[in-house]
This record gives structure tokens, sequence and C-alpha cells, in this order.
């Protein structure tokens, strides 16, 4: 009961409500928020921390920004979501929010599409190599159907497309990279797409930022090739997996174009059913049958583990 009476005192005031409804849309920095409300930044800062304080927003930290969203869960949660779900859509205040909100969508989609821009070339010349995204992203998503994830975590992010194709399978699903800059692309492709499940968090493989044992589901598309030391990434995946939850990687078999070290920064030339199945089982891990999908000249591998129920 205090919980609930201390949210609705934080949101009693017309700015905050308004902060409120703006992080239930998109991350927002205060910066944003201060450009949207046209309101000083001391001002603005001091309203999001009575939100944050009330567990009514939920604060991030990537790099040198702070990132403010509505919360996530538990009761309070629920009140946030119904207060912005009741504020009434022609309200000119919050039109007009609605309307610099936007340009901020606007400005975000430009970043994204300017980085895509310089550096799409490396890609295309990747997807060349390989079969068709659209084989391997069919073949996931009837893994992740088939298991009945509630929440996932998508390790190495990157550009969202996993949380894009994901999403819809999944009540919650979280990205996690330690890019800034991958992460903005990522937002934006979000966004566009409207998924609201999906939350994206600044990150390190090595060393996920959540709780052991609170994810149904992990996938780890086309990271592992970059990795100093693949066998920790799948030990600190395993850690945050519930009972019963899947592992999912994706990437290349064993290769010998060796160019791509110097080109493309890959660490290691794909890897052997041996090498992924190896550090599952040191994790803890139970391996499920591999799938090959053969392409000219790389073979792209899905290994699929599972932590046993207890």
């Amino acid at each position: 009961m205090e919980e609930l009476l201390s949210a609705l005192k934080a949101v009693a005031e017309p700015t905050r409500l308004r902060l409120l409804t703006l992080c239930a849309h998109m991350d927002l920095t205060v910066s944003q928020l201060v450009q949207i409300l046209g309101q000083s930044q001391p001002r603005v800062s001091r309203h999001l921390k009575l939100l944050s304080e009330a567990a009514l927003l939920d604060r991030h930290r990537e790099g040198s920004w702070v990132f403010y969203r509505l919360a996530e869960r538990g009761a309070v949660a629920e009140l946030a979501r119904t207060l912005v779900d009741s504020i009434p859509q022609r309200d000119p205040v919050f039109s007009l929010d609605m309307e610099r909100l936007e340009a901020i969508r606007r400005t975000r989609a430009e970043l994204a599409a300017d980085y895509f821009r310089r550096n799409a070339a490396h890609w295309d010349e990747i997807r060349a190599l390989h079969v068709d995204e659209a084989e391997v992203e069919q073949r996931l998503l009837e893994i992740i159907a088939a298991a009945k994830v509630g929440d996932l975590l998508d390790v190495g992010t990157g550009t969202g497309r996993m949380a894009e194709i994901l999403g819809t399978e999944v009540a919650r699903i979280v990205g996690v990279d330690l890019s800034t800059e991958m992460l903005t692309v990522a937002r934006a492709n979000l966004e566009r797409a409207g998924l609201r499940n999906c939350l994206l968090r600044q990150g390190d493989m090595y060393q996920l930022p959540m709780p052991a044992e609170s994810f149904d589901a992990v996938t780890i598309h086309q990271v592992l090739h970059f990795a100093e030391q693949p066998g920790r990434v799948i030990a600190e995946a395993a850690r945050v997996l519930r009972a019963g939850g899947e592992l999912i990687v994706v990437d290349f078999g064993r290769h010998e174009l060796d160019y791509l070290r110097q080109d493309q920064a890959h660490r290691w030339l794909g890897f052997r059913d041996d090498d992924i199945s190896g550090w599952c089982g040191d994790a803890g891990l139970v391996s499920q049958p591999t799938t090959f999908l053969p392409g000219d000249p790389l073979t792209v591998g899905i290994w699929h583990a599972r932590r046993e129920a207890a």
C-alpha cells in the first residue's frame, strides 16, 4: 500500500506525468527530455529523480549517457502503464510532446542510417559468403516458439535484429551490447518496429549486468568469433539461464578464410561442433542436436543447449 501511495504522490504533478508518458514510448536521456519539455536541466533531473525513487521509471547508464524508461515490472509498473494509457490522445500538451518526441525519433533514425551507410560494404561482404539470413532466422523462430520462452536475452545484440524478429514470440527481450554506437542503431530499429517489450542495455558479454537465473533463453548470434574467450561468454550466458532454459549460439563452422581476421577483426575462424559443445558442457548445459546450414564457402552452425531443470 505504501509503495502505491508513494508512486501516486510522485506522479501527481503535470511535468512528471508528461515525463512518465514520454518514457513509455522510448528510452530517453535528460537532454532529450529537456529538449521536448522546454524546461531547465536541473528541474527535469529533479523530476526524474522523484519518479525513479518511486519505481515508476527505470534508469540505466550507457557510457556517459543515462537513459530513462517506464518501469518494467511490479505493481508500480502496472500503475504507471495504466496512467499512461489513460491520458487522452487529443490532449494538446500530450500532442505537442508527441510531435517533439517524433523529432527525436527521426534524429536517431538518421544516425542509424548513417552508421549503416558507413558499414554496409563490410556486412554485405560477409552475407555473400554464407546461407541467406532468412533461413537462419526461421530456424531460430522455430526453436524459440517450441521452447515457449517468456524472458529472452540477446548477447551482443548489435543492430537489434534478433530482438526485432524474436520480440513477437516472447513476453520480454533484453539486448545487451558494449558498443553505444550499435545500441543507437538497435534502438532506432526497434522503435521503428514498434516493439515495446524490447529493452536495450549496455554491458560486457563476460560480465552481464543481470542477476543469475533471470532468463528462459539466451541467444548469441554471430558474436563468438569476435570473442577472445568464447568459453567464458557461454559460461556467463549459462549463469543467467533459469532451470530448463535454452542457450542458442549461431556462428560459423570452422573455415580457412584467414583474411577475415585482418579485414573483419574475426578472432576465430569459426568453430567445430566439439568446441561449442565442450564449452556448453563445462558451463553445466546439455547440448542438443546441432543444425548446420551450408553456404559458399561459409557454413552457419546453430548450437542449442539446455540447462537441466532442477
